[in-house]
């Protein structure tokens, strides 16, 4: 019987080290990632991210816990990672060889298609660079490398961990909607771990947060955002403004900004619907504070993130 998940995580840990210098690098987390999904993976460094791909590609043993890859247990039915396609930290090639000669050099070792490779590289933007030798490869175009490697196999699972790591503006958009094709037209299910915040609230599907070693949130990306708007107010002075407002409204952390070196005044953004601005802009006024803009704006995936693993810090 097919399995709905591309990935179940049940209860999975592992520790590093013994007795004094034993470290908890993931603490029990379960995890189930749908078929035909990107599915985000957010945390800060050292949230155990890394960790966790690496047990998912079974290329480390947990402490406890098990990984199925659609419903095969990787453990004991390793063949299954045949259908996974990777790129764990950055991609690394031969670079005496050009970008086509190292695809040429994983088809044969993964028993590839070595036809796949021109519409590969082109795919991810590098048929102009066919013939360098990855010595001359920008950061960003190892990791184009690194995509095209990973599909080379035609996998139903991509795995990666930080793909755009390099790439400029272009090269992330490139990269992004490259991953909702094959999510949209191949039915392929995309496991991205990144901290690019932007660019994964506009490519996944849904997301889990993980914080030293546990999930501390995971849902739709839609659900989560949802109802957490936010006010944005510039105003003069920047301080008294603060003073009043956080007696009766949540501040949201890092959002107080001043607008200049020179002046006093400055943004703040408070996790409140639109309904409070009347509110909010009476007792401003009242405390002699004037008020430049106020705008209404949902919470971003940026802002959700800092908010839940500072949470999650405070309750530690």
């Amino acid at each position: 019987m097919q399995s709905d998940f591309a990935i179940q995580i049940e209860n999975l840990s592992k520790t590093y080290g013994k007795r004094s210098k034993r470290v908890q690098a993931l603490r029990g987390i379960n995890l189930d990632v749908q078929r035909g999904q990107v599915f985000g993976f957010l945390g800060p460094n050292g949230a155990g991210k890394t960790t966790t791909i690496r047990l998912i590609l079974d290329l480390i043993r947990p402490s406890q816990g098990s990984v199925c890859v659609f419903g095969k247990d990787v453990r004991r039915q390793h063949d299954v990672l045949r259908n996974v396609g990777a790129i764990v930290e950055q991609a690394t090639f031969y670079p005496f060889l050009t970008g086509a000669k190292n695809l040429e050099v994983i088809a044969d070792v993964g028993d590839h298609d070595v036809k796949r490779i021109p519409e590969l590289l082109d795919s991810v933007g590098l048929s102009n660079q066919v013939d360098k030798r990855v010595s001359s490869y920008s950061t960003g175009m190892r990791q184009r490398l690194g995509l095209a490697a990973a599909l080379l196999g035609d996998p139903q699972l991509l795995i990666l961990d930080e793909p755009t790591a390099g790439l400029d503006p272009a090269g992330m958009h490139d990269v992004r909607t490259h991953l909702r094709e094959l999510v949209d037209r191949e039915q392929k299910t995309v496991f991205l771990s990144s901290h690019l915040l932007a660019e994964v609230e506009q490519v996944c599907d849904r997301v889990a947060i993980i914080h030293r070693g546990e999930i501390i949130r995971k849902g739709k990306v839609g659900d989560l955002l949802r109802g957490h708007t936010q006010l944005r107010i510039e105003v003069l002075p920047l301080d008294t403004a603060k003073q009043v407002l956080e007696q009766n409204w949540e501040i949201s952390p890092a959002n107080v900004e001043q607008a200049t070196q020179t002046m006093e005044s400055g943004w703040i953004t408070l996790i409140t619907s639109a309904a409070e601005a009347p509110a909010i802009v009476r007792c401003l006024v009242d405390a002699g504070v004037d008020i430049f803009q106020l705008t209404s704006q949902s919470k971003t995936l940026e802002a959700y993130f800092l908010e839940a693993t500072e949470e999650a810090s405070n309750n530690d």
